[in-house]
C-alpha cells in the first residue's frame, strides 16, 4: 500500500468513528497545491517570450505574496487567462499564440503556490485578488478566459464588478463545492465526512463570515446581463462533471453559449482544437454588448491564517 492510500484509509477509518475528525485530517491535505506543475516542452517557446512582471496580493496567509505575471502582445484589447488547480499560465501557450495573432494583449498569472510563484496553498480569493490588481493596471478588459478552478475565480469576479465585456470557462465549475466533492470522491470519503470537511475549511479560513459555498458560487450569482458568456466542457470530465457548465449555461440565460466535447478530457480541452477556434471565433465576434465603465474593486472575504 502507498503512503497516499494509506492516509486515505486511515481517513476513512477515523471518519467511520467520527465525520468531525475525518474532516480535519482531510482539511491539510485538501488545502495542499501538491507537485508544481513543470512547463512543457510545446509551450517552453511562448512561455520564455512574455514579459515577466508582479502583482502583489495579500496571500492565504495575510503575509503577502508577489505573483508572478505574463504579458504577450500590445494591443488595445486585453484578456486575461485564469489557470486550474495545481496548474500554471504555460498551459495555455496554445491560445496565447491564437490571442497574440488577433492582436489581442494577453496577460496570464501563476497563482501562490503554482508555477513561479511561491507559496504553499491558495484558494478563490488570490485569484480574484489577482484578477483586481490586474484591471488596476491594464484597465477593462476584453475578456477573462478560466479553465476549472480559474473558471470559477472569473465567474466571480465580473459577477462582483470587475469589468469584462465576456467569460470563457473551459471545463468550468460553477461552484466550490464541486471540489470538495471532486476530493472526496479521490479518497473514498462519505457524505458526513465531506460535509465535515466543508465545515472545517469554512470554519478556518473565513470565520464569522458569510457561507463561502455560497458567496462564492457562480450558480447564485450570475453574470451581468450584459456580458457574454462562453462554456467548453466535456461530457467525459472526471475532475468537474459536465453537469456545472449545462447549470451554468441555464443561470446566464441567452447571453451563454455551451459547447460540448467528448474524448478530451479535463486538461486536454485546453489544446483541443476546437477549443481555440471556438475560443478565438467568440473572442473576435463582433460586440452585441455594452463596454462596461467601471472597474471597481472585487469585495470579498477576508480569510484568516490556513494550517
Amino acid at each position: 500500500m502507498s503512503a497516499a492510500s494509506a492516509i486515505a484509509t486511515g481517513i476513512r477509518t477515523a471518519g467511520a468513528v467520527s465525520p468531525a475528525l475525518a474532516g480535519r485530517l482531510a482539511f491539510p491535505l485538501f488545502m495542499r497545491v501538491g507537485r508544481r506543475t513543470p512547463v512543457a516542452r510545446a509551450d517552453q517557446a511562448t512561455h520564455s517570450a512574455a514579459r515577466r512582471g508582479t502583482v502583489h496580493i495579500p496571500g492565504l496567509r495575510r503575509s503577502g505574496v508577489d505573483v508572478v505575471t505574463y504579458e504577450w502582445g500590445s494591443g488595445a484589447d486585453t484578456v486575461v487567462l485564469a489557470h486550474g488547480w495545481q496548474s500554471r499560465a504555460s498551459v495555455f501557450a496554445p491560445l496565447v499564440r491564437e490571442l497574440r495573432s488577433e492582436g489581442f494583449r494577453v496577460v496570464a498569472f501563476d497563482a501562490p503556490a503554482n508555477g513561479e510563484t511561491p507559496g504553499r496553498g491558495t484558494y478563490l480569493v488570490d485569484h480574484l485578488d489577482i484578477i483586481t490588481e490586474l484591471q488596476h493596471r491594464h484597465g477593462a478588459f476584453h475578456a477573462i478566459v478560466g479553465h476549472s478552478f480559474g473558471a470559477l475565480a472569473a465567474l466571480v469576479a465580473v459577477h462582483d464588478g470587475i469589468a469584462a465585456r465576456r467569460v470563457v470557462g473551459i471545463a468550468g465549475a460553477g461552484s466550490p463545492d464541486v471540489f470538495i466533492d471532486g476530493f472526496g470522491e479521490v479518497l473514498g470519503l462519505d457524505r458526513p465526512s465531506r460535509e465535515a470537511l466543508a465545515h472545517r475549511f469554512t470554519s478556518r479560513l473565513f470565520p464569522g463570515g458569510p457561507d463561502p459555498f455560497e458567496r462564492y458560487s457562480a450558480l447564485r450569482h450570475p453574470l451581468p446581463d450584459a456580458t457574454r458568456l462562453l462554456l467548453v466542457h466535456d461530457h467525459g470530465d472526471r475532475r468537474v462533471p459536465f453537469t456545472q457548465s449545462q447549470r451554468l449555461a441555464e443561470v446566464n440565460g441567452p447571453s451563454a453559449r455551451l459547447v460540448a466535447t467528448d474524448g478530451l478530457g479535463h486538461n486536454r480541452i485546453l489544446r483541443a482544437d476546437v477549443t481555440l477556434d471556438e475560443v478565438t471565433a467568440f473572442l473576435t465576434a463582433a460586440d452585441v454588448a455594452t463596454r462596461p465603465s467601471s472597474s471597481g474593486r472585487v469585495p470579498r472575504l477576508e480569510p484568516t491564517t490556513a494550517s
